[in-house]
Order: structure tokens, then C-alpha cells, then sequence
């Protein structure tokens, strides 16, 4: 028997239902089909959507099996992967790149038509590889990285140099890119511009450093933990904003460091509500532009009228507006090289038995990212 008709039994973190708490469960995952890879996971990292999917975000499906962020290498292909073989070395992507859609040829998007985000929790097919006593298990968007064993569509995984440092890999499928990707990407912040940067997490350090590259001569980071502020050093913030300390909204307090003018790009990296509006506001009336990445669990937010009516931008982006071969592939280049702190994020580890732990991990003011390790 070949290993692309096997199923295989291993340990998933699993979540029953919105309110449910995370299980680590037995469960079984089917051999992958004509177009897809089964990936054995290496480690894993938790992102916010991680947690917001445990509250019904982007579906309502469950049992979900959870982790999108992740680092894994290549058990099984199925017969019709010309690009990829066993033992490769991947990441997992959300969105893929077909580069012959409308949108992939225009490159004016990184939405492709052909490999859109999967927000169902299941595969292209409307079909699941994951079961659990015979019931059908979800996912978040394409995959399922907080399990020992993964399917995955051949298109939505990228190759990554076999040497590179595993947590740092997991920390490029999603978050950090996210955030270096809406700077370089979908903002284009040009040289000597002032930025904001709401939220210094993960996705806002990687918005951080992104602006930095770019050429920003003034990168101001807000967040309301004290300890984001070396983090945000590390990475190239030049001011650092915690609204807890003034009686004056953070729109106001961007604004008193830049001249009275505010910056000429904004990134919200929170997905609080009511930071829609702040961010917005936080920028030069006419041309400031203002890069929505953070996503909550809220459908509908807030905007207040005046701070969009004034001629400021407002765009929404989906990975940072990183095409997921063309420029996600780069990201992973320089993270092997070094060229980023990424060691910075890594503050917390706990093995997949232990998840449970991580949740109670990231509520400490010192967490950036925690890893999960595979056995």
C-alpha cells in the first residue's frame, strides 16, 4: 500500500463550538487527492485569527480543526503535484497565486480568481480530509497547522529552504508578512514618510520593519502594553504612543508628533473596532491613507464620517496584499538570511499537548508569538 492511500491517525487541537474549550483529540486524516500534498507539521504559532475562529470567525462550522501559521515537510503528493515532492519543506498559504487569473496577470491584486480564500473550512473540492469518529472536521481558510498531519491543496503551500529556522518559517505564513506586506505591498509607504502603526504585535512589527524598508523616516508605534516598546525598537519604531498615559485620544497624539498634520500612512493592526476611525484620523486630511489588517470578530464596524469624508483613504487587505509565490517567496528568502529580527517574536513555547497553555500565555503583557512544537 502506497502512502497516498493510507489514513493516517494523530493528534489535532480540535474546538466543538464557539464558547467550547480546545481538546487535543485523536483523529484520522485521509491520504491526499490528485492536487493535493499531505504535510507532516514540524511547529506551529498561534495568530489572533486563530483565537477569533473558536468564536465563530470566518465560519461557523465546527468541529474546526485549528492553526493556519506553521512549518511542516511534505509526507505524501498527490499523483497530479508536479512542483512539489516528499521531503519538501513548506508553509502553508491562505490565498494562492495561479498567475494567469485576471487578477494575477493585473498584479494590481493579490486575490487570486483561481485559488481564492477558502472560507468554508474545507477543501477546493467542498470535501474534508479530517475526521473524528467518522464526523467531518473543519479548518481554518486551507489547512489545519495545530495537527501532527495536514492536507492541503498543492497551490496553497509554498516551498521554503529546508535550513530555515522553523519557528521564524511559521512566523512568515501569516502574521509578520501580513503586516511587512501591507507597508511594501498594498500602502507602497514611500521614503521620508510619516507611519502609525496601531497594535505592535506580530502583524504590526512586520508593518513596522516593512516601513522601515521602505524608507519611512518616522514610524510611530502605538499599543497599550508597556513592553511593546522595546519590541517596537527592535524592528525600527522611532516614537512610541501608549494612549493609557494621556487623556487625549491616539489620532491626537500622532498628531502632536507630527507637526499637527498626522501621518501620511496608518496601519490597524488590532481589529478593535473603534480603532477604525482612530486610524483614519491619525492621518493628513486629503492624502493620508489608512490599511485595515486587523481583523476582530465584529462584521460591521464603526467609521466616523468626518474622518473619511476629508479625502483620507480607507483599504482593506487580505495577507498584506502579498501575492503568495511571487512575493511571499522573498519574505521567506530574507527570513533565512537573517535580514529581519524575527528571533524578537518568538517569547513562548509549549508543545501541541499543551495548548491549552498557550492561550493563557499570549494574555501575558511579555508574549509577541508562542510556538507550538510538533512531536
Amino acid at each position: 500500500m502506497s502512502k497516498t492511500s493510507e489514513i493516517i491517525t494523530c493528534k489535532a487541537a480540535i474546538c466543538w463550538g464557539i464558547g467550547k474549550p480546545v481538546t487535543v483529540e485523536e483523529i484520522q486524516v485521509d491520504p491526499p487527492k490528485a492536487t493535493e500534498v499531505r504535510v507532516k507539521m514540524l511547529c506551529a504559532s498561534i495568530c489572533s485569527t486563530d483565537i477569533s475562529s473558536t468564536k465563530g470567525f470566518p465560519h461557523t462550522n465546527f468541529p474546526i480543526a485549528l492553526g493556519h501559521e506553521g512549518v511542516g515537510i511534505i509526507e505524501s503528493v498527490g499523483d497530479q503535484v508536479t512542483n512539489l515532492k516528499e521531503g519538501d519543506v513548506v508553509i502553508p498559504t491562505y490565498i494562492g497565486e495561479c498567475q494567469e487569473c485576471e487578477n494575477c496577470v493585473s498584479e494590481k491584486t493579490n486575490l487570486c480568481m483561481t485559488y481564492p480564500v477558502r472560507w468554508t473550512g474545507l477543501m477546493p473540492d467542498n470535501t474534508s480530509r479530517m475526521s473524528i469518529r467518522g464526523e467531518r472536521i473543519y479548518h481554518i481558510f486551507s489547512c489545519a497547522t495545530w495537527s501532527e498531519y495536514m492536507v492541503s491543496d498543492a497551490n496553497y503551500v509554498l516551498k521554503v529552504d529546508p535550513t530555515i529556522d522553523r519557528a521564524h518559517a511559521s512566523f512568515i505564513s501569516c502574521g509578520f508578512s501580513t503586516g511587512f506586506g501591507a507597508a511594501w505591498k498594498e500602502a507602497k509607504v514611500e521614503s521620508g514618510s510619516t507611519v502609525a502603526v496601531f497594535g505592535l504585535g506580530a502583524v504590526g512589527l512586520g508593518a513596522v520593519i516593512g516601513s522601515k524598508m521602505q524608507g519611512a523616516s518616522r514610524i510611530i508605534g502605538i499599543d497599550t502594553n508597556e513592553n511593546k516598546r522595546a519590541k517596537g525598537e527592535a524592528f525600527g519604531i522611532t516614537d512610541f504612543i501608549n494612549p493609557g498615559d494621556s487623556n487625549k485620544s491616539a489620532s491626537e497624539l500622532v498628531k502632536e508628533l507630527s507637526g499637527g498634520m498626522g501621518a501620511d500612512y496608518s496601519f490597524e493592526c488590532t481589529g478593535v473596532s473603534t480603532l477604525l476611525s482612530e486610524s483614519l484620523e491619525a492621518t493628513k486630511i486629503g492624502t493620508g491613507k489608512a490599511i485595515v489588517i486587523g481583523v476582530g470578530i465584529e462584521i460591521t464596524l464603526p467609521l466616523g464620517l468626518f474622518a473619511i469624508l476629508l479625502g483620507r483613504t480607507l483599504k482593506g487587505s487580505v495577507f498584506g496584499g502579498l501575492r503568495a509565490i511571487s512575493d511571499l517567496s522573498i519574505l521567506a528568502d530574507k527570513g533565512h538570511k537573517k535580514e529581519f529580527p524575527l528571533q524578537e517574536l518568538f517569547t513562548h513555547e509549549v508543545t501541541l499537548a499543551d495548548i491549552n497553555k498557550a492561550f493563557e500565555l499570549l494574555k501575558q503583557p511579555n508574549c509577541v508569538k508562542v510556538v507550538i512544537n510538533m512531536p
